[in-house]
């Protein structure tokens, strides 16, 4: 019995050496560090008489390739852009810039009929939106957050195109730390919020 129990023994020290190599060959996987999209509230508008009754429902921007989902894309040399290891947005980038969007419409207040993609209700208009850009790019050597948002509003009822408009905006980051590229996007998106709620006020006043 002795010299059996030893044989199995050492007939096992192959196996769990080759177990225990495996484990080691198995490489840690990177943390992911999510982030979301910094914002500042806008300002109320300051005169009421502005405010109009049209009801108009803001969808979400349409994106393909990178733009659809929620890497954090960076460009560190034109015509090849990569993402960046280990950080995530903590959802899709379009669906990040529709709710900061929304979010500026309802601070603002003269819209007060602003109504998100997913209701159901009647509305006059649609604001209807192409992601074009939503990464960081390299200037001189160093990053900056650059978005582009190609915008129509649409008559809801006739589908008449009512206006259209390009809406780039652009921050330097503070370093080409994450966190700091992320604050760049944060700043970005809010000037381009405030921009495109200035223009379709005056588009639905106008029509």
């Amino acid at each position: 019995m002795k010299l059996y129990h030893s044989r199995l023994t050492w007939a096992a020290l192959p196996v769990i050496a080759l177990f225990m190599a495996g484990c080691q060959l198995v490489p840690e996987r990177t943390p992911v560090a999510f982030y979301d999209l910094p914002s500042q509230p806008l300002e109320p508008a300051p005169d009421s008489s502005t405010r109009v009754d049209t009801t108009v429902r803001l969808a979400t921007p349409y994106a393909s390739g990178l733009l659809d989902g929620a890497r954090i894309v960076v460009v560190p040399e034109p015509n090849r852009p990569q993402v960046y290891e280990g950080a995530r947005w903590v959802d899709g980038m379009p669906q990040l810039l529709r709710d900061r969007l929304l979010d500026a419409f309802q601070d603002d207040g003269r819209l007060s009929r602003m109504v998100s993609a997913d209701s159901g209700v009647a509305v006059d208009m649609e604001l209807l939106s192409d992601l074009r850009i939503f990464h960081s790019e390299y200037r001189n050597g160093h990053p900056e957050a650059v978005i582009r948002l190609d915008v129509r509003l649409v008559d809801a009822r006739s589908q008449r195109l009512v206006a259209s408009q390009r809406f780039l905006h652009s921050q330097r980051a503070e370093s080409a730390a994450i966190v700091d590229v992320v604050n760049a996007f944060g700043v970005a998106s809010d000037s381009l919020a405030q921009e495109l709620v200035d223009w379709t006020v005056l588009q639905t006043l106008n029509d």
